[in-house]
């Protein structure tokens, strides 16, 4: 788990310090964990969600995020999770003692959810997802664009979705003059490393290979949900 420690957790770690090191540590944080924080703030009727997915990211660090977190017993996804339930109470907390003050504030509007769409852990583990998937997916076309075969990225990514079938085989194959087969192959060679990737993706955010397979079966389940 080498990798692992060398990544999610040190640059929490790193964030904190007051360097340059540290900047870019925090602006990797919030590039890569905002879609799903921001999904969440916004599912809780959270006024400026952007702001607060910003505000979030600082005061957690600033509170040493890191400080009793331990790699081998946590989830990164649980324990961003329950820092942001945290958040979203003191948020909440802050707004009630400001009514009670006569102070009318748009922090009033944590008080209740919208009455339609997901809840805000449903919306986190989605965008959470397709944060993993995104990120693989980039990690495979970067692959694929060094060795010079970008064009043929381009060309056999809509297979790398499962259910392409018969139909979108025979197009291609008639736009290219490759054999079905053949690129039926391709196809399936390039969803086989996507998958690897995804592993590797989530390895990043777990403690230990249990955990890897914990994550990989609710990625499914939430891909199963969405599909139905």
């Amino acid at each position: 788990m080498s990798q692992f420690r060398t990544t999610r957790w040190s640059l929490v770690a790193a964030a904190r310090e007051e360097s340059a090191g540290g900047r870019m540590a925090l602006a990797e944080l919030c590039v890569v964990y905002r879609p799903p924080v921001l999904a969440y703030l916004r599912r809780c009727g959270c006024p400026d969600p952007e702001d607060l997915t910003q505000e979030f990211f600082l005061g957690v660090i600033e509170r040493g995020w890191y400080s009793s977190a331990d790699p081998d017993r946590g989830r990164f996804r649980s324990l961003l999770l329950t820092s942001l339930r945290r958040f979203v109470a003191d948020r909440r907390a802050h707004a009630g003692a400001l009514r009670r003050s006569g102070v009318n504030a748009g922090d009033q509007a944590l008080a209740g959810l919208a009455d339609d769409g997901p809840g805000p852990e449903a919306a986190f583990i989605g965008a959470w997802l397709d944060t993993v998937v995104s990120r693989a997916h980039g990690r495979l076309e970067d692959e694929w664009t060094r060795h010079g075969k970008q064009a043929q990225y381009a060309l056999l990514a809509p297979l790398l979705v499962e259910q392409a079938g018969g139909r979108e085989l025979q197009r291609l194959a008639e736009q290219t003059g490759i054999r079905g087969n053949t690129l039926a192959v391709q196809a399936h060679r390039m969803r086989q490393r996507l998958r690897h990737l995804v592993r590797l993706e989530l390895l990043q955010t777990v403690g230990d290979p249990a955990q890897l397979e914990e994550e990989l079966g609710e990625l499914r389940r939430a891909l199963a949900e969405r599909a139905a």
